[in-house]
């Protein structure tokens, strides 16, 4: 996945830094201002392109739409060839029905006394059975402005083509593709340096898949360091004991080329992760955590989340057995669930992926039950106000100051109804189970780098 421009703070020690740190406007950056500090630092503010320089190129959106022209003159040229293939084939059948009914017309023009009554009923039957072929040549009129347009379409895209064509003559693409490589390896040592950021917005939705029920959950590895790219699924919420493993991200989109792990012990809820190789889920009917290594394909580790609410006792405002969400950020692996003591408000848990020993708890003092859902970014939980149409994020609750905020960023809930959210940091994309649709959200995250002396 490609990460959404990030907006950067970056102060350094030289008074002409802005210009000197970062490639210029014909490069995709932006700057938004340049200050001077007391200590006569450079203060810039700016905005780094996309991981893909050249989807801003206005050539590559003239391609994208020259592509899309030829594509729509394709399917409108098939469904011409088809209609009139068949036209043609009924105009077949009728001609012998045709120059009978013209014989027996002449004959009876000639000898009006030679048609009698059952003649002229057969006849009339014999002419409505050629009624349809009104039909056939309107739409034949039809087609035939469709084939003047479609030739002057032609006309058209070879003309933008011939243009296309000599301004990229211009260019030596060797030479460009090079640098657009180095763009993107200087961009993403910029990335990794940047670290962690604050939630600012999410994409619109990108369907990758429609499969499974209502009901489920999908995710990759989301430890960063790892280089895996398989993809699980868990279909459903209630007793599940299959998980789909699909090579690749384009054999789950295809549904091809996947094995199936058949867990010890069944789930409960949604709120599954894999990290670091390992599945971490909610064993059913208990706030147990079961760690389950997917290469080995045995249990490691189970443990109790000690007072932790299971089996619907405080789960998401959509239920589904979803009391005890895991998930995992930069910084690494939580539980988000809520106890009794705490009145039903989310606690945030810090759980130690080697033994499943919970480290250290907030109490955020949000009620789950008003929750949709939740994911985690850089050590901060952020809950949306509803898994149906219209959702927003509302609220973040920050691990590092222990303090809570009121947001209001909205996010397209295209298919209505969200029973899982999780958030994977290798990617920095939104992972979604939404109404039996697979769905991703790439994330644009706020960065402030205090010092530039390591860049």
């Amino acid at each position: 996945m490609r990460a959404d421009p990030v907006l950067v703070t970056l102060v350094t020690s030289a008074l002409s830094c802005c210009r000197a740190l970062y490639p210029g406007p014909d490069e995709g950056w932006q700057i938004y201002s340049s200050a001077s500090d007391a200590d006569g630092k450079c203060v810039c503010t700016v905005v780094a392109p996309a991981q893909t320089p050249c989807g801003r190129d206005p050539r590559s959106r003239q391609l994208r739409q020259l592509t899309e022209r030829v594509q729509n003159v394709t399917q409108s040229m098939e469904l011409l060839d088809l209609r009139t293939s068949r036209d043609l084939q009924y105009v077949r059948d009728s001609e012998v029905l045709l120059r009978s009914v013209e014989n027996r017309v002449k004959t009876a023009h000639s000898n009006p006394r030679s048609l009698s009554p059952k003649g002229f009923q057969d006849l009339k039957r014999s002419v409505s059975q050629l009624l349809p072929l009104l039909g056939v040549l309107d739409q034949y009129r039809a087609d035939a402005a469709l084939v003047i347009y479609l030739k002057e379409e032609v006309r058209n895209l070879s003309r933008v083509l011939a243009a296309i064509q000599e301004e990229l003559g211009a260019y030596d693409y060797e030479e460009l593709q090079q640098r657009v490589v180095l763009l993107e390896t200087r961009l993403q040592s910029c990335m990794n340096k940047l670290g962690c950021g604050r939630l600012t917005g999410i994409s619109n939705p990108i369907t990758v898949r429609a499969s499974g029920s209502r009901f489920g959950s999908w995710m990759t590895d989301a430890m960063i360091p790892s280089s895996d790219n398989r993809v699980w699924s868990m279909d459903g919420y209630f007793k599940g004991r299959r998980v789909l493993e699909y090579r690749t991200l384009g054999d789950f989109t295809k549904g091809q080329n996947f094995v199936v792990h058949l867990l010890p012990h069944p789930w409960a809820g949604t709120g599954h992760v894999v990290y670091n190789g390992s599945l971490y889920y909610n064993k059913h009917q208990s706030n147990i955590i079961v760690q389950y290594h997917l290469r080995s394909r045995v249990v490691l580790l189970q443990r109790s989340l000690g007072g932790a609410g299971y089996n619907n006792t405080f789960p998401y405002s959509w239920g589904g057995s979803s009391d005890i969400d895991l998930m995992a950020d930069e910084t690494g692996l939580w539980a988000i669930y809520t106890t009794i003591p705490n009145g039903g408000n989310i606690v945030i848990g810090r759980v130690d992926p080697q033994t499943l020993e919970v480290r250290q708890t907030w109490d955020t003092g949000f009620p789950k039950r008003s929750a949709g859902e939740s994911f985690m970014i850089c050590g901060t939980l952020y809950v949306t106000n509803s898994h149906l149409a219209g959702a927003k994020i509302y609220f973040a609750y920050h691990t590092n100051s222990s303090s809570y905020e009121y947001t209001d960023i909205p996010f397209h809930n295209q298919y209505s109804h969200i029973s899982m959210l999780d958030y994977n940091p290798r990617e920095r994309a939104l992972y979604t189970w939404n109404n039996g649709h697979q769905v991703l959200y790439n994330v644009t995250l706020f960065h402030v780098i205090r010092s530039f002396g390591d860049a």
